[in-house]
């Protein structure tokens, strides 16, 4: 029989009905809240409140982890710091760590990983290692048909960030979120519904570009994206934009352009064509730097002639459409072979393009050995992710490379 010790996870029942699942299997299961939002996730039983402070947590997960002999950690996000804590007494008692987070490959599939993700993820990055490990995988399953549901992860996301507001009797909790919930919810509606609007707009400007001009995208990221921080250098977007400009600037071709695609659901609390427009005039290339919203990433990618991203999960878009792709960040996809490796001022010049043959083999190797078929925000993706995790916390993560 295994103890599991659950933390913080997605913002759905998915770690309250694993639960269930593993204790239907006779394992015993245990829960931490570090909110109250954590508190309205979890129905079962096993759970305790921390509601301490952050100097008094190293002790408190210590102890637990000593008291309740627990055998596996399973959480979301492996940087918050909670979680750093967590993971450093676990792996000092040899406590494995289970990490979950939405999929490399989307939308039907989440991730479950040793001890986390990109530069935490212990996958190789030796395209023979990643040869091998597809060898011996199964073929890329079929897409699943089905698809989370947005209105439920953004309703269920508004009752677990709007209690969190609340100050009894979680006071003390450090959240790792940058903004306030509310302005990140008011941004969001803003822009869904200024949407068509920006999708017209985007479109007029792709249809002026010159048919014969080299096109760069660099795909952002919500910058409360924990892994932009995380797992790049980079404290905040703004920064690897502006170096991305001034390396343009310098050393791309004269009748190139390069386009920032904003995310889909960036909330707007920076007006980032305002920012766009500034760095490409104090560069010099006002006229073929742009800033894109509402396009799709497919038909951006169309016209490209490459892809730059800090780690974005567009990246694996890019490579899937044979894009050359240059990664600022630590990402699972950043292999050699797979993206540009000869630094950022060659990438407009000499943009080196993935090998296909490796990149179908990581596909195959990532989906069998990170993978696990399901989603967070769907009865029938819930099940089959919830099916799949159990069947693979049961059986132990393996240590990839070790």
């Amino acid at each position: 029989m295994k103890r599991f010790l659950f933390l913080q996870g997605p913002i759905s029942p998915f770690f309250d009905q694993l639960a269930a699942e593993l204790r239907r299997r006779g394992h015993a299961t245990h829960r931490i809240n570090l909110c109250l939002g954590d508190k309205l996730f979890w129905r079962g039983p096993g759970a305790v409140d921390f509601t301490g402070t952050l100097t008094d947590w190293p002790r408190f997960v210590s102890d637990f982890l000593d008291r309740e002999a627990i055998t596996d950690l399973v959480l979301l996000g492996e940087q918050r710091v909670y979680h750093r804590i967590a993971i450093g007494a676990a792996q000092a008692r040899s406590i494995p760590v289970a990490a979950t987070d939405y999929g490399y490959l989307r939308p039907d599939r989440i991730i479950l990983e040793r001890d986390g993700h990109n530069a935490m993820s212990h996958f190789p990055r030796e395209p023979a290692e990643i040869l091998r490990l597809a060898e011996a995988s199964p073929p890329l399953a079929t897409p699943s048909p089905f698809r989370d549901s947005f209105a439920r992860q953004a309703s269920w996301d508004m009752a677990f960030h709007m209690a969190n507001l609340l100050p009894w009797p979680f006071r003390h909790f450090e959240t790792h979120l940058l903004n306030s919930p509310i302005p990140i919810y008011l941004g969001t509606g803003v822009r869904l519904a200024l949407r068509p609007l920006a999708r017209r707009l985007g479109q007029r400007l792709l249809d002026r570009l010159p048919a014969e001009a080299p096109l760069f995208v660099f795909a952002m990221q919500m910058e409360m994206d924990f892994s932009l921080r995380a797992y790049s250098p980079f404290p905040d977007q703004d920064t690897p934009m502006r170096e991305t400009v001034a390396s343009f600037a310098a050393h791309a071709p004269p009748h190139a352009h390069l386009a920032f695609k904003v995310h889909p659901l960036d909330p707007g609390l920076k007006w980032w064509s305002r920012r766009v427009a500034r760095m490409a005039r104090a560069a010099g290339v006002a006229g073929r730097v742009h800033f894109v919203d509402g396009v799709p990433l497919g038909a951006l990618l169309a016209r490209s002639a490459g892809v730059i991203t800090v780690n974005s999960t567009a990246g694996m878009n890019a490579l899937e459409a044979g894009k050359p792709l240059l990664a600022l960040g630590e990402a699972v996809y950043r292999v050699p072979g797979l993206t540009h490796e000869s630094g950022r001022d060659r990438f407009w010049t000499a943009p080196e393009a993935p090998d296909c043959a490796l990149f179908q083999a990581f596909r195959r190797a990532i989906s069998h050995h990170l993978h696990v078929v399901g989603g967070y925000y769907d009865d029938e993706a819930l099940r089959h992710a919830i099916q799949g995790t159990a069947d693979r916390l049961e059986a132990g993560l393996p240590l990839l490379g070790a």
